[in-house]
């Protein structure tokens, strides 16, 4: 999701999220433009949802292994070529391919995860629990990465977490186990930022995805054996279109990171929820309640809090 700045949580699912930082305008020479890294930034944002609904739709008639493998391989299938031409093989060598893998493994978990999610709740909902990943991330990064935390956002941290509580709600009959698998897709998916961070550098965006694309692809293909159903050509399509949805949002995510900064942008990704929300009631006739509404508020306040604070802190 970032390297030095906080980036969406969104994309990597459902990932809704971004996968590593771009080199820098000054490395690609590319002229800096904040509305149109916002334009873009919200257009990956509003495109990324329908791939949820996609394996919502299909969760009934196929395992989460089959939807998990079809959103990898689809994605690496269309991605392959296009790092192939820019990069050539021998980019395809990782710097350090131990935390490459667990990076990507994490990637691969938070997936699973959500789509198990996204099969037995609202996709508001889960994807309201899954953006309580830059709160995980904060709270862990002076451990795994060296970095100061202030009290203030300390503070927002756990607003954050209470946000998350206000949706679950235990105690009261509504927490059920879609929402603890979207919390953990939430905290797979805070790992792989922090190793994304760690990773800052060692390879160019597009190879990076490369990596998370063949790993999920290769282990899910062996995985998906025993659940798998031969698909119906209409099936087949929308199992192809997760794929190609992931492929788009994360090509839309990486060019908006060429023209604007990350702490500038990642507030945007937040209207994601708008699009999910949408998509859940048009589809499915699922519309969050009030609290979980109230919820929803407190974790993206939160998170943009952070993003502030984190990006005000970066320039002094």
């Amino acid at each position: 999701m970032t390297q030095r700045n906080q980036r969406p949580p969104g994309l990597g699912m459902g990932e809704t999220g971004a996968i590593g930082a771009p080199p820098g305008r000054a490395a690609t020479g590319i002229p800096e433009n904040r509305l149109l890294g916002i334009a873009l930034m919200v257009a990956a944002m509003m495109i990324v949802p329908f791939m949820d609904a996609l394996a919502k739709h299909l969760s009934d008639r196929y395992a989460v292994s089959q939807l998990t493998w079809a959103r990898f391989f689809f994605h690496l299938a269309i991605l392959a070529p296009i790092v192939l031409y820019h990069h050539g093989r021998r980019a395809l060598r990782p710097a350090q391919p131990g935390l490459q893998l667990l990076r990507s493994g994490f990637t691969l978990l938070a997936t699973i995860l959500f789509f198990a999610a996204i099969a037995r709740m609202p996709i508001a909902d889960a994807l309201a629990l899954l953006f309580v990943s830059p709160m995980v991330v904060t709270a862990l990064s002076p451990v795994m990465l060296d970095e100061r935390v202030g009290m203030r956002r300390w503070v927002a941290v756990a607003a954050g977490f209470a946000g998350a509580l206000i949706i679950l709600r235990p105690g009261f009959g509504v927490a059920q186990a879609g929402s603890f698998l979207a919390m953990g897709a939430g905290i797979s998916f805070a790992f792989y930022t922090l190793l994304t961070r760690r990773l800052s550098g060692t390879a160019p965006p597009l190879v990076t995805l490369a990596y998370t694309a063949v790993t999920g692809a290769a282990v899910m293909s062996i995985a998906v054996i025993p659940d798998w159903i031969t698909p119906s050509p209409g099936d087949l399509l929308m199992m192809c279109g997760i794929g190609a949805i992931a492929a788009t949002g994360h090509f839309l995510l990486i060019r908006a990171f060429d023209y604007a900064p990350a702490s500038l942008l990642a507030p945007y990704s937040y209207s994601e929820i708008v699009m999910a929300t949408a998509v859940g009631w048009f589809v499915f006739s699922d519309f969050p309640d009030r609290w979980t509404w109230a919820g929803i508020i407190v974790i993206v306040a939160s998170g943009i809090y952070i993003s502030w604070r984190e990006r005000k802190h970066k320039t002094t």
